[in-house]
């Protein structure tokens, strides 16, 4: 699968930050179905930094996998922020060895969309060991692949502001 030269050196860049501050990364992905953790495993280096990523598309695999309560799946949708920021923390806590996790749920397109919830909504969830769980929505304009591609380079650099949060507290 080809990935965008853009996403590539994003996802080089990251990969030496997180080598660089000893951190291991986990995803939790719904509506980019993996390319998260697919380009960052598609930069050289990456063993040292990518623990697991967990594909999340149906409400039952973030149940079983990442334990997001059923209870909130229903309350909320999917693609809402206690989604996306029990997505990230549950992602945290099952990776064996992952100091930052990132979860991302949305709609990508061209349909799903609602009047609450359009096209291009996506939550993003961030959290790290002995750090406070960050999150973060935008609606993306574009196609599907914009969409997804807005969400891939976002979602490293929610990454990244979390690894200069902790670096920020003396760490």
């Amino acid at each position: 699968m080809q990935i965008d030269e853009d996403i590539l050196a994003a996802a080089s860049a990251l990969i030496a930050k997180c080598a660089a501050n000893g951190e291991m990364i986990a995803t939790a992905e719904s509506c980019t179905g993996g390319l998260i953790t697919g380009a960052l495993t598609g930069v050289d280096g990456s063993s040292s930094v990518v623990d697991c990523g967990f594909v999340t598309y149906s409400n039952e695999a973030k149940h079983e996998l990442i334990g997001v309560k059923t209870a909130l799946l229903e309350q909320h949708g999917a693609v809402s922020e206690p989604v996306a920021r029990a997505m990230c923390e549950g992602a945290l806590d099952r990776a064996p060895n992952a100091s930052i996790a990132v979860s991302v749920t949305g709609i990508a397109g061209p349909g799903g969309g609602t009047a609450t919830k359009p096209v291009g909504l996506v939550h993003f969830g961030c959290a790290g060991t002995a750090r406070q769980t960050a999150t973060y929505h935008e609606v993306f304009a574009g196609d599907r692949h914009a969409v997804r591609k807005a969400t891939v380079l976002k979602a490293f650099a929610l990454i990244a502001e979390m690894i200069d949060q902790k670096k920020g507290l003396g760490d």
